[in-house]
């Protein structure tokens, strides 16, 4: 029988790699909570309706990407292909967002059924920040002040730099949407097929092709500046100020849009070239009309999200894993198992130490060799012999140290004075 593997683009996080991601994990839960933004766990499982009513029936995502499936009632569900529709969702069922300012961040899989690549994944994680409730470019700041605390913490500044743009309001975006189209039909012959498709669809998405052969043309494309209204230009440069101020420096990308059709004002991403052709490790912007189009009240909100594999994989040269508190609890004969056992749980209790005890029997040499291959930096020998004398035998794994005695009582407060 051939052996069941991982479904494609669906990956497995080994316990050598799951150690740097539970390390870049607590880096940044606690920057986040450091600004007072406060964690919200939401379903993996969502009415399909959420996200084709919030990410737009005309893009890629909702067209060709989502994992959709009919339950046993008959209802269309899908597996959450990002975390901003079921923030808000959850926002509003909850009363979360009515007269009150929140900070709120997530993290975990989404799913999309793209072809796999280095960074891009069918199963993906992850960090969402978000605020709700804060309409001025000093949130937008905020948060992307938080974003390069991130890379600072990660030792990875070097290697990112931000983009940022303005979407401007409906209006604006409307009277942009005209121009692009007038543009680009003039020029409709030399569009590839998916520019062709999204022409009427969705424009602004033809801005983000990777296509070379498209560049000269996206090049001279109208900018969206020609469109602002003076409220948009205000928030725009009153965010460029700010940045100015506290020293994050930037670039103005005026071919930057958000794939998804509810953002507005503010995008922005931070960019690399350490990662190959994906070179977006965090994106975001506003989307100040979304908690409205949803059923709540007008809120207005600005967010982002960054992948973990990405961060991962552009960070991982930097990452020193703390040195680990580890000691393997050698036991020979059966009176020295239960009383192993009842003093690695005394020591586990009175320590930061972890103590991994052997199971599964074997000699002194065939558990020593075990001991050798765990993380382990000591290994405490217990016997009948030591028991009689009430004491446990200590041994150095990794260091070129003489073994020592030490008394039964005194393990614990050895261990911690040691580590």
């Amino acid at each position: 029988m051939k052996n069941i593997q991982a479904i494609r683009g669906m990956n497995d996080i080994l316990p050598d790699t799951s150690k740097y991601w539970a390390m870049v994990e607590g880096i940044l839960k606690q920057i986040v909570l450091q600004y007072g933004y406060q964690e919200i766990r939401l379903p993996l499982i969502e009415s399909t309706k959420l996200f084709s009513r919030t990410i737009g029936e005309a893009t890629d995502i909702v067209e060709k990407e989502m994992y959709t499936f009919l339950d046993r009632n008959g209802d269309s569900l899908t597996l959450r292909p990002e975390g901003t529709a079921s923030c808000i969702r959850a926002g509003i069922e909850h009363g979360l967002f009515y007269n009150q300012v929140r900070r709120l961040f997530y993290y975990g899989p989404m799913f999309r059924h793209e072809r796999p690549q280095k960074g891009r994944y069918r199963q993906f994680h992850q960090f969402g920040v978000e605020a709700y409730g804060l309409a001025g470019p000093d949130i937008d700041a905020e948060i992307m002040l938080l974003a390069r605390s991130f890379w600072q913490e990660l030792k990875i500044d070097n290697k990112v730099e931000l983009q940022i743009n303005t979407l401007g309001n409906a209006d604006a975006r409307a009277k942009y949407r005209e121009r692009l189209v007038e543009y680009f039909k003039g020029h409709y012959e030399f569009l590839d097929e998916d520019s062709k498709r999204r022409l009427l669809s969705n424009p602004l998405r033809i801005l983000d092709s990777k296509n070379p052969g498209l560049q000269d043309l996206i090049k001279n494309a109208p900018k969206i500046f020609e469109c602002l209204d003076s409220e948009a230009r205000r928030h725009f440069d009153g965010l460029c100020d700010i940045l100015d101020k506290v020293n994050i420096p930037y670039v103005v990308n005026p071919r930057l849009v958000r794939g998804l059709d509810y953002y507005c004002l503010t995008v922005f991403e931070w960019v690399t070239t350490d990662i190959g052709a994906q070179n977006a490790v965090c994106a975001g912007g506003h989307y100040d009309g979304l908690v409205a189009e949803m059923g709540g009240k007008a809120t207005p909100a600005i967010g982002f999200a960054l992948g973990l594999e990405r961060l991962l994989s552009l960070a991982v040269d930097s990452l020193r894993l703390p040195s680990s508190d580890v000691v393997y609890f050698v036991l020979l004969g059966d009176q020295a198992k239960a009383s192993g056992m009842l003093l690695a749980d005394k020591i586990r209790q009175n320590s930061k130490v972890s103590v991994i005890v052997n199971c599964g029997g074997g000699d002194l040499s065939t558990q020593l060799k075990r001991a050798n291959k765990s993380e382990a930096n000591i290994a405490l020998i217990l016997g009948e012999a030591e028991l009689v004398k009430g004491e446990v035998l200590l041994k150095y794994l990794r260091e070129n140290k003489p073994q020592e005695n030490v008394k039964l009582e005194d393990v614990g407060n050895f261990l911690n004075s040691n580590n």
